[in-house]
C-alpha cells in the first residue's frame, strides 16, 4: 500500500512540473502551429540560471526562481520577435530554427557550466517530511504540487476571465478570424511565447532540488512535454493539466512496475490518441 501512495505522490509531483513546462508549450503550439523544440532547453536553462543565482550569487531560492523565469521569458521573447516572426508561415523553417537553438543552448550550457550535474539544496523552510497515511514524504514535493495548482488556477483565471485570455483563446481557435476582428496576433505570439518560456524556466529551477540540473535534461523533459500536448490537445489548459497528470503517472508507475517496458507504457497512449483523436482529448480540429 505504501508503495502505491509513494508512486502516486511522485506522479503528481512530476505532473506538476510537466504542467508548468507543457502549458506554455501547448498554447504556443495552438497559436503558432509549430512545436517549439527549444522548450526543453528553456527548462534546462532556467535550472542553470536559477542554480547559479542561488548557489553562487547567494540569492534566496524563490527570488532566484523568479529571476530565472524572467530571464528565460525575455530570452523567449527575443527568439519569437527576431527569429520566428521573420519566418511566419514557414513552419518547417521555424521547426528547424527552434531545433538549432536548442542544440546551441545545450552546447552553451556545457561550455559555461561544464558537464557535471549541479545539485540544488531544498529551500530551508521545506526540508522536512510530511506524513500521509503513515508514509513520510519530502515536504518539498508537496510544495511543488501546491505551486502547480496555484499557477493552474491563475492561468485559468487569465484565460477565462480577462480580455487578454479571450484574445488568446480566439487566436488558438481561429487566428485568421482573430486578425479580422482586430486582434494583433503577432503581439499575442510574443506574449504567449514569453509566458510559456517563463513557466518553463521557473519549472526548471523549482524542479532542480528533485531532478538536479545536468546536461541532457532538456532531451529528457521535451519528449514528456510532447506526449502531454498530444494527449491533452494543443491550446487547452485543461488538456495540459490532465495530460501532465496522466504522463506523470505513466512514467512513475511504468518505471516501477514495468521497467523493461517503461517507454512502451508511456508512448502507447500517445499512439492510440494520434490514431483515434489526433486533436487530443480536449483539443479542437485546426481550422
Amino acid at each position: 500500500m505504501s508503495l502505491w501512495i509513494v508512486l502516486t505522490v511522485n506522479s503528481v509531483t512530476l505532473g506538476g512540473l510537466l504542467f508548468l513546462l507543457s502549458t506554455g508549450f501547448s498554447l504556443i503550439f495552438g497559436l503558432m502551429r509549430i512545436p517549439n523544440l527549444t522548450h526543453g532547453s528553456l527548462f534546462m536553462l532556467g535550472g542553470y540560471f536559477g542554480a547559479s543565482l542561488f548557489i553562487w550569487a547567494g540569492l534566496n531560492f524563490w527570488v532566484a526562481a523568479l529571476a530565472a523565469a524572467l530571464l528565460i521569458a525575455a530570452f523567449g521573447g527575443l527568439i519569437e520577435r527576431f527569429l520566428l516572426r521573420r519566418l511566419a508561415g514557414n513552419e518547417l523553417a521555424q521547426v528547424l530554427v527552434t531545433l538549432g537553438i536548442s542544440l546551441m543552448v545545450a552546447d552553451l550550457c556545457l561550455v559555461v557550466w561544464t558537464g557535471d550535474p549541479i545539485s540544488v539544496a531544498t529551500p530551508s523552510l521545506f526540508t522536512g517530511f510530511a506524513h500521509i497515511f503513515g508514509v513520510a514524504f519530502p515536504l518539498y514535493r508537496l510544495v511543488i504540487i501546491a505551486i502547480a495548482a496555484v499557477i493552474a488556477i491563475a492561468l485559468w483565471m487569465l484565460l477565462d476571465r480577462t480580455r487578454l485570455g479571450a484574445m488568446i483563446r480566439a487566436g488558438v481557435d481561429d487566428r485568421d478570424m482573430a486578425r479580422v476582428v482586430g486582434i494583433h496576433v503577432s503581439k499575442l505570439f510574443t506574449i504567449v511565447f514569453c509566458l510559456g518560456a517563463g513557466l518553463a524556466g521557473f519549472a526548471g529551477m523549482i524542479g532542480s532540488p528533485i531532478l538536479t540540473v545536468y546536461p541532457g535534461i532538456d532531451s529528457d523533459m521535451l519528449p514528456l512535454a510532447l506526449v502531454v500536448v498530444i494527449l491533452g490537445g494543443t491550446g487547452s489548459l485543461l488538456g495540459s493539466l490532465v495530460g501532465s497528470l496522466v504522463v506523470g503517472a505513466l512514467y512513475n508507475f511504468g518505471q516501477a512496475m514495468f521497467p523493461e517496458l517503461a517507454y512502451f507504457v508511456l508512448f502507447l497512449p500517445m499512439v492510440i490518441i494520434l490514431a483515434l483523436r489526433p486533436q487530443g482529448l480536449f483539443g479542437r480540429h485546426a481550422p
